[in-house]
């Protein structure tokens, strides 16, 4: 694979209360797609790059190693760079170490049939690199989520 074309698909948002988030989003207008996770998580159709909604302690939970937890300070900001594949993961993660990222996660399997790794970039902004089922990335960058 050749050098891969960065992609900010997902900005997921830690929150305190789902139900309450959710409502919020629906109130301000965006289409909630994607509901086969119940309330663990909420995507939300921006007409480009989706909203994601997970618990912020969760998300702290899962953008961290045991050996490097994130601080309680930590309310869940991650952007994600979506892929098509378990190689396009392993070559965009790879990619981005090489350029001067920190890897935060290695690349596994997840408990919900994907695949994906986090790093940090230099201001330790968390990025997650990840192809999730059923999610897909169009030939021009833009993230389809299942209705």
């Amino acid at each position: 694979m050749s050098t891969p074309v960065p992609r900010f698909t997902v900005i997921t948002l830690g929150v305190d209360d789902m139900r309450r988030s959710i409502a919020f989003y629906e109130a301000l207008g965006f289409a909630r797609k994607f509901r086969a996770t119940g309330e663990e998580v909420a995507f939300f159709d921006t007409r480009g790059t989706v909203i994601g909604l997970y618990p912020w302690d969760a998300l702290a939970k899962d953008a961290a190693l045991p050996t490097d937890p994130r601080p309680q300070s930590f309310r869940g900001v991650t952007l994600a760079w979506n892929c098509n594949s378990p190689y396009e993961v392993d070559v965009a993660l790879n990619f981005a170490i090489s350029r001067g990222a920190t890897l935060v996660k290695r690349a596994h399997r997840t408990d919900y049939g994907g695949y994906g790794g986090y790093f940090a970039d230099p201001d330790g902004h968390l990025w997650e690199v990840v192809v999730a089922p059923q999610i897909e990335v169009a030939a021009d960058g833009r993230v389809h989520l299942p209705d």
